[in-house]
């Protein structure tokens, strides 16, 4: 195959241009340059010549502004057209390369999805982010038809220890085998926990492939238990992060009932009390068939899944809500591997990433009183840690059960002439907000003005929900100053806002 594409070709070259360099670097072409819009051909006498220029002038040569590409032209019934279900010589290459050793060394090869590529048929600047060219050409990595994207919550399972070597094979055969028919990534965690009865393995690959994975490791341990005589049943132990297992549990545990049912398995989850402050994630324990086991692990997993893309959606609101503020920062999700970051209590003190808050506990109103106030000033993102961790500890402390979710009334003091804006003509405006933010907003409309001519605004429900109705209210706020700071000055500015 002696015939070159060049790609990124400016609107301005011409083939005298495409002469000139040839000539130039001292490649040879034996017949003329055929230059369209944005690209051009051209062919070489021997496959020499034509890698010559692949290996000087690809990614090298800047013609008109901009950097050539040059490689073989793929004809045109050797190209992947969108729909095809496959990547031309992927799969042969990943055949030929996994397994293969170097310097003591064994190769995993995988395929890794262009998360950021166009879809389909659809690349705005045609291939490689050249001009359109017509179908996308199977040369061309990260176009035509991919893979499914990989999950960003991996499987992690635990496996009893004395199954490992087999789960890894003699010189790693196995494992790779594994890779190889799932197209996953398989970490066992060997050294992890030295002397414990119990091993994690890390699974990442789409969800498909994760379950696969999982399944043929599940097969693997019941045929070495077979063959070694172990009597015991070897349930399918799922690891996940604290965080997801209330969802997975479901309100009343609709949720487990129901998988339990579906897929005829009993599921057991580790109590709150195993969890440490380096080890947020909880054990689900399956026990059934291979086949039953199996099925539970996908809706688990789909649970989970769904759980983590939810808090994502939530955090990435959040962050719009108070800009400049990093989230990531504050341990409210996974971090690293995703789905097993540090848990609640990992979150910074106040203050540890940005502006500090200042806080402290209201004496009780009475001898029976159950309820203790914390009065929290600062800005906004330094109140956003401060009260994500009094939502955290309570939890982590038991204060709310396993299946509960922390809710909490928190107070914000605002200007009185301002009340009449958060509540709005016969109630309209609270009610859209409650309606938002799924928290519960109260303006006593009874309550007299304080020294500081501030009323109180309580506002109930989940942390995420508290805080979008916090951030709403301060935009009404904001937008009532600016009004006020619009009309002629009469006298002082009304106090800014303190949160409770």
């Amino acid at each position: 195959m002696n015939k070159l594409y060049i790609g990124n070709v400016s609107a301005e070259a011409s083939e005298e241009d495409f002469e000139t360099i040839f000539e130039q670097w001292k490649i040879p072409h034996s017949g003329p340059f055929l230059v369209k819009t944005g690209y051009a051909f051209v062919d070489c006498p021997d496959e020499k010549a034509a890698m010559k220029a692949i290996d000087v002038l690809s990614g090298k040569v800047e013609l008109h502004g901009k950097v050539l590409e040059v490689e073989h032209s793929v004809p045109k019934r050797q190209r992947v057209l969108p729909g095809d279900q496959h990547l031309f010589m992927l799969p042969s290459a990943m055949e030929k390369l996994n397994g293969y050793m170097m310097e003591n060394y064994a190769l995993k090869v995988s395929y890794i999805p262009d998360e950021t590529a166009a879809p389909d048929g659809s690349s705005a600047g045609g291939r490689r982010g050249f001009n359109a060219r017509g179908p996308p050409r199977s040369s061309s990595p990260g176009l035509g038809a991919r893979p499914k994207v990989q999950s960003d919550i991996p499987l992690r399972v635990l496996v009893p220890t004395q199954f490992v070597g087999a789960i890894i094979g003699k010189e790693g055969a196995t494992i790779r085998n594994i890779t190889k028919l799932t197209h996953s990534k398989i970490d066992i965690h060997r050294k992890e926990n030295a002397g414990a009865a119990e091993k994690p393995i890390t699974i990442h690959s789409t969800p498909e492939g994760c379950s696969n994975a999982c399944r043929t490791i599940m097969e693997i341990m019941q045929k070495e238990a077979l063959d070694t005589k172990f009597t015991e049943e070897i349930p399918l132990k799922i690891l996940a992060h604290n965080n997801f297992v209330g969802r997975l549990i479901g309100k009343e545990g609709r949720n487990l009932k129901k998988i339990e049912q579906d897929t005829g398995t009993k599921i057991t989850i580790s109590p709150l009390q195993d969890l440490t402050l380096y080890n947020p994630e909880r054990t689900i324990t399956v026990k059934g068939s291979i086949e039953a086991c199996s099925r539970a692990e996908e809706e688990v997993m789909k649970k989970i899944r769904e759980s983590y893309e939810s808090d994502m959606a939530a955090m990435n609101l959040q962050s719009n809500l108070i800009p400049g503020l990093n989230l990531n920062a504050l341990g409210l999700f996974p971090s690293g591997a995703p789905g097993m970051g540090p848990s609640m209590s990992n979150v910074p003190p106040p203050g540890a990433h940005g502006g500090c808050s200042s806080f402290g506990i209201a004496p009780a109103e009475g001898m029976d009183a159950k309820q203790r106030m914390v009065i929290i000033v600062g800005p906004p993102e330094a109140q956003f840690k401060a009260q994500c961790r009094i939502f955290g500890k309570l939890k982590e402390e038991n204060f709310f059960g396993p299946k509960e979710e922390v809710k909490l009334e928190a107070h914000i003091k605002v200007p009185s002439f301002a009340a009449g804006r958060v509540i709005g003509k016969g109630g309209k405006t609270v009610n859209e907000l409650q309606n938002l933010t799924c928290a519960e907003v109260v303006v006593p409309r009874d309550q007299t003005p304080d020294e500081n001519d501030q009323v109180i605004v309580k506002i109930s429900g989940h942390f995420f929900a508290c805080q979008l109705a916090q951030r709403k209210i301060q935009e009404i706020l904001a937008q009532v100053r600016r009004q006020q700071q619009a009309k002629p000055a009469s006298g002082a500015q009304p106090p800014l806002p303190r949160r409770k």
